[in-house]
């Protein structure tokens, strides 16, 4: 089975998407990536929802990408011993580190970190930002704030510390033990929450190797002030509008999405834009058109997936979501402004570029000129299919590759059709099977024109420097 369009959809599994026959439906109405977010769920529910994701692929014959969200240090204050408070503007309000449950005047923060990074007219907002305190006055075990902005507060609510940078690593204690089961799982992305510096995505990566691709998720200012150390860094990037509304003012965060998805794109690295895309499909079987218009642009500005969380993993409606999502992507790409729109946004390659930058740009012109049905690359470890995904070209990009792991990676990516095939031995042999391939999916039809490109020896991982057109 193929998609008809280029972008791709991950879809968050949960307790509203948990049955084998409901991932089955959310899979044939358009998920390509499946996103496991250990901040909740059992070790056995994440490994229930593997073992059938797994089965699944082999009775589709289609690669399906897992990808393993980690928690990362998600920062809560502590209990209240008679339930919620209301804080009034302009109270007083202590932050410390006593484990006694909390009231009106004061709750733990279990977060000596916090503490040690503060510093008096540092500003902390609490529970998705509704609420905001000032420190006044701190130590290395307290924080005595005033109240900027009142509410209601209710116990293990997230504390966000804008403007600070956190002496934190991005993988706590869970996320190890959680990490270690992704990764015997066999999850083809992990995902690092809050990350900072390029050190959170190093440290990472000496603990995950090539065992798995790595997603780093933007949430934190931090991570946007180092933006270009941190995408080279990094396999994806997701846009994690949450958290990054939160730390930073809500009309920043349009410009940052746009800027994120413009660097992602110039740098051939797979981008998803996340967080509220479809939201009050939650409870409603419609989306808002300003939601509609939301998605519409992460698709217009190139993006190579957008991502459903509560919608398909707690919300009444998962399936629905999901078609409503494959049709938004389905007309945004059928508009003739799309393509245009695609086209200008485009970097280009420079000159002082490599091997494989030539043979793509070469690639995108060939396909323009002949009218190409498809682009078939073969690739072992999928960076053909990354750099030819890059150029955003006009066919659609056919993936062959004698890797399932490395199949079921370039399900992510924009415009990929990923098949696990067995290898080649020359490029007469490659030629043919990337023929018979096209036509037995519908890439194209007999006599016409394929661009198959390759790197020669085969197998040899980002070696792209063979181009062949063939007729199909």
């Amino acid at each position: 089975m193929r998609r008809t369009r280029n972008a791709k959809i991950v879809a968050t599994l949960g307790p509203a998407s948990s049955s084998p026959e409901l991932i089955r439906q959310l899979f044939m109405t358009g998920v390509d990536v499946f996103r496991l977010n250990f901040s909740h769920g059992s070790h056995a529910d994440h490994a229930e929802r593997f073992k059938f994701l797994r089965a699944l692929e082999a009775e589709t014959g289609r690669p399906i990408a897992i990808l393993a969200d980690l928690q990362g240090p998600k920062l809560r204050v502590g209990s209240f011993a008679g339930g919620p408070v209301m804080l009034a503007q302009g109270q007083a309000f202590r932050l410390d580190l006593d484990t006694a449950a909390g009231n009106a005047q004061r709750v733990q923060l279990p977060h000596p970190e916090i503490f040690a990074a503060l510093a008096p007219g540092a500003e902390l907002l609490l529970d998705d930002g509704k609420l905001r305190l000032v420190v006044e006055r701190c130590g290395a075990d307290f924080a005595d704030t005033r109240v900027a902005v009142g509410g209601r507060l209710s116990e293990h609510k997230g504390v966000n510390v804008p403007g600070v940078l956190l002496p934190i690593t991005a993988l706590t204690e869970k996320d190890r033990v959680d990490l270690t089961l992704a990764l015997e799982l066999g999850a083809d992305w992990i995902a690092l929450s809050f990350v900072q510096r390029p050190e959170d995505v190093s440290e990472a990566r000496a603990l995950i190797g090539d065992r798995a691709a790595i997603v780093v998720k933007l949430e934190k200012p931090a991570a946007v002030d180092c933006l270009d150390e941190i995408v080279a860094l990094s396999d994806a990037v997701m846009v994690a509008r949450g958290d990054l509304g939160v730390e930073l003012p809500a009309e920043r965060v349009p410009a940052i999405q746009k800027r994120i998805v413009r660097l992602c794109r110039a740098a051939g690295k797979p981008v998803i834009v996340a967080t509220q895309m479809l939201e009050s499909m939650v409870e409603s079987p419609v989306p808002t058109r300003a939601e509609a218009s939301d998605v519409a642009t992460a698709i217009y500005d190139g993006a190579d997936a957008v991502m459903l969380s509560a919608e398909s993993a707690v919300g009444r409606y998962p399936v629905p979501t999901v078609d409503m999502m494959n049709r938004i992507i389905e007309q945004v790409e059928s508009d003739p402004a799309y393509r245009q729109l695609i086209d200008a946004s485009h970097s280009a390659s420079r000159p002082g570029g490599n091997v494989a930058e030539a043979v793509c740009c070469a690639m995108r012109g060939a396909v323009a000129l002949l009218q190409a049905a498809a682009i078939v690359c073969y690739t072992s470890s999928g960076h053909t299919s990354l750099r030819a995904a890059r150029e955003r070209p006009e066919s659609p990009i056919l993936s062959l590759t004698p890797r399932l792991t490395t199949a079921r990676r370039l399900a992510l990516v924009w415009g990929v059709h990923s098949v696990h095939t067995a290898d080649v031995v020359n490029v007469d042999q490659m030629t043919q099977r990337a023929c018979e391939q096209a036509r037995r999916d519908g890439f194209a039809q007999a006599g016409q024109f394929i661009v198959c490109i390759a790197g020669m020896p085969f197998g040899t991982p980002g070696t792209t420097n063979l181009m062949r057109i063939a007729s199909a």
